[in-house]
């Protein structure tokens, strides 16, 4: 590879991640504004769900970054929702990857999409679990008790700086992100890269499923750029996006000793993402 194409490929990313960035801040800032007004009675309203928890679960998982699977995983480590609740809420999320593709305003138009498919998703495997797995939370506890870590009672100070934070924090894994799918799309070419990773195959959403596994949202981010890209499908972005709990996996373990039910527990979680991902692949979205 030469000097000048490396050069080149470099001058796309920069420019490529520059045209992002004002989304991207409008956009975390716009959720910083949510969180800061309206964070603590949301999560209250999942604590409280009783049997529409996989609905309520399904709805709020939707909302852009993780911080209702953390939510979720505090509150199912102590006893507050049920196991389909909290699978529900960990296959609606999609961390990073609805401000990622608003990012791209040509392709703003599948959002609704997205979120429609996994909402679906979500509540359909949520409630098939809680049918199967008949084990209710216990008393009511106070919300208080579980939210130490969540982080929805820590004052914040605005929400401008957090959202600047946010926006360099993700700006930086973009760059390298994109930077590496640029290299790769110009060394081994789009049509061997989609080879590589199983295009046309009923073999990729298990794929993406391992990759969403990975509790940090360069997951998500990297899941949507290949998906932008068209080096994977919608139904393995699904299968993807689906697993990507984000943070929430690592609280998860944190709060919840039981180690054998947290592994059981992604392993349901992926499960689930990887059928889904294969029956979208049949239909004709």
């Amino acid at each position: 590879m030469t000097f000048d194409l490396l050069l080149d490929i470099i001058i796309d990313t920069l420019l490529d991640c520059a045209k992002m960035l004002p989304f991207l801040f409008f956009a975390f800032l716009l959720m910083e504004a949510l969180e800061h007004k309206a964070s603590e009675k949301i999560n209250r309203a999942l604590a409280s769900s009783g049997k529409a928890g996989p609905l309520v679960g399904a709805l709020l998982g939707c909302v852009p970054q993780c911080g209702f699977s953390v939510f979720s995983a505090n509150l199912f480590s102590n006893g507050v929702i049920t196991l389909g609740t909290l699978i529900a809420v960990f296959l609606s999320t999609s961390d990073e990857a609805v401000l990622i593709i608003l990012s791209h305003p040509d392709r703003k138009g599948e959002i609704l999409k997205l979120l429609a498919v996994k909402i679906v998703i979500a509540i359909f495997f949520g409630y098939i679990i809680n049918l199967i797995v008949r084990k209710h939370p216990g008393p009511e506890k106070h919300i208080e008790d579980h939210c130490k870590d969540c982080g929805c009672h820590d004052e914040h100070g605005g929400i401008f700086k957090p959202a600047v934070k946010h926006t360099l924090k993700i700006l930086g894994f973009l760059l390298i992100i994109v930077f590496v799918l640029n290299l790769a799309v110009e060394w081994v070419g789009m049509e061997r890269l989609s080879k590589i990773l199983l295009s046309n195959s009923v073999f990729q959403p298990f794929i993406a499923g391992l990759i969403g596994l990975i509790p940090n949202c360069a997951a998500s981010i990297f899941l949507t750029e290949l998906y932008l890209k068209g080096a994977i499908s919608f139904a393995s972005v699904i299968a993807g996006l689906s697993t990507g709990a984000g943070a929430g996996l690592l609280v998860l373990f944190k709060e919840n000793k039981f180690i054998k039910e947290n592994i059981k527990i992604i392993l349901i979680l992926y499960a689930c993402a990887v059928t889904a991902g294969v029956v979208v692949s049949f239909l004709p979205v």
